[in-house]
């Protein structure tokens, strides 16, 4: 019998398997990108009964053991990914929030490559590219540089 992914992954990094665990990093997977809230209500459709604060327990958990990306763009609440074996960056849709990864840069200006590292031996970059996804575009006047909408704000 095979153990399934999440529980090995969980065992070698010496953290209990739990079923909020396990449902925390099935809903991460489902939908990436997700918030605290969204993640809540996912688990809590799955199991039923769970508070807040187990969910946020979880989440924070499973980012510390490295199972979990933690993103935070600018005016927006925490949000969640289960891609974490690569130093990849996000595209945020000005007008309807919408989050999408996207691979690091490469080429001549790599993104790991500071002008000046200042003596920092760096091994990571956040980069977060905003604009308007395809759909936004078609249905919405493109702004002008001094009239840039604000990233869409969830109550936290």
């Amino acid at each position: 019998m095979t153990t399934p992914p999440h529980v090995a992954a969980l065992r070698e990094r010496g953290i209990h398997v739990t079923a909020q665990r396990l449902s925390v990093l099935r809903s991460v997977d489902e939908q990436p990108h997700a918030t605290a809230d969204e993640v809540l209500q996912a688990v809590r459709g799955e199991i039923g009964a769970i508070s807040r604060q187990s969910v946020y327990d979880a989440l924070n958990t499973l980012t510390d053991v490295g199972m979990l990306r933690r993103i935070q763009p600018m005016g927006s609440p925490a949000r969640y990914e289960s891609r974490t074996d690569d130093n990849h960056h996000h595209l945020i849709c000005r007008a309807c929030g919408r989050v999408a990864d996207v691979d690091c840069a490469v080429g001549e200006r790599p993104c790991l490559t500071a002008a000046d590292a200042q003596g920092f031996e760096i091994d990571e970059a956040e980069v977060i590219y905003w604009g308007l996804c395809p759909t936004c575009r078609t249905s919405h006047q493109q702004p002008t540089p001094h009239q840039q909408p604000t990233p869409r704000r969830s109550p936290s």
